[in-house]
């Protein structure tokens, strides 16, 4: 079965990107392009669409006041936010109201590719039976989550050593900063943070920022299994 997306985005040469991504997608089509909140309103109201591609800023509102919307008229369209976004309390706020994923811009075709070819996946357990066991409870929710392996790497990066910095965030008891990474893994400063930047991307790792002593802030990182 196509699953029928809408996309939510004010900003032209965006929109016409992300139509153009879905387009090139297999069991994917575009309902239509909504550049406002009003028009996203208008659009799910009337047409049948099962993902929102939804942008958080727009010129008439908020992403996550038409997500409120959409939940308390009984919409169950699903939803990935697609935006520039970075607020912890929004993605929070988006968690709360059934975001099924969160992809931040700038990201390439490769990434947004495996964000819907996951989310197809995530349908299609869902939809398998009336009822499911704990293992497939599992698996819808996992089905979510990317394995490192799903993206392309970087150039100059390598499998090894990125599953060398993604078992040091998991094993850790707190937060770590690149710095702190490249001590225990081997590498340069530098290096390790283009690794824990991939893995943000991929949305496997979460930022935040550490206070404290008489230095700037640092960047932490954190697994999102944490």
């Amino acid at each position: 079965m196509t699953i029928r997306v809408l996309v939510v985005e004010d900003e032209q040469i965006a929109a016409e990107a992300h139509r153009t991504y879905v387009e090139r997608m297999p069991g994917f089509e575009v309902v239509e392009v909504a550049r406002s909140f009003q028009d996203a309103a208008r659009l799910l109201s009337s047409e049948s669409v099962d993902l929102v591609l939804l942008d958080m800023n727009l010129p008439d509102g908020h992403g996550l006041d038409l997500l409120r919307r959409l939940r308390a008229t009984g919409g169950l369209h699903d939803v990935i936010a697609v935006t520039s976004a970075r607020d912890a309390e929004v993605v929070r706020q988006a968690v709360a109201h059934g975001v099924v994923a969160y992809l931040l811009k700038p990201f390439t075709f490769a990434m947004f590719e495996v964000k819907l070819r996951q989310y197809a996946t995530f349908r299609a357990t869902l939809g398998r039976d009336e009822s499911v066991d704990q293992d497939a409870v599992d698996a819808v929710f996992g089905a979510m989550r990317p394995a490192p392996g799903d993206v392309p790497l970087p150039k100059g990066l390598s499998a090894e050593t990125l599953e060398d910095v993604r078992r040091v965030l998991t094993s850790a008891a707190a937060g770590l900063s690149a710095g702190e990474v490249a001590e225990l893994v081997g590498s340069s400063r530098v290096t390790a943070r283009r690794y824990l930047e991939h893995l943000a991307e991929m949305g496997l790792l979460s930022r935040g920022t550490r206070y404290g002593g008489s230095g700037r802030p640092h960047v932490e990182y954190r697994s999102v299994s944490q």
